[in-house]
């Protein structure tokens, strides 16, 4: 997970773990490619499950 320490990954949704961990997967298969390679886009959909995940917490 990034920078939200108020967030674990029990908070997530079965939709959103799988998401994350395929995610996961192919940021480290570009990551494979070397160091050029650019998982910026990757990183920002992961971001954007957390930022969900933190809202549903929230309320």
């Amino acid at each position: 997970m990034t920078d939200n320490p108020d967030i674990r990954f029990a908070d997530f949704t079965t939709t959103e773990k799988l998401k994350v961990i395929a995610l996961t997967a192919r940021m480290a298969k570009r990551g494979a490619g070397g160091d050029g390679v650019d998982i910026s886009d990757l990183k920002r959909k992961v971001e954007r499950i957390e930022r969900q995940a933190a809202r549903r917490k929230s309320k």
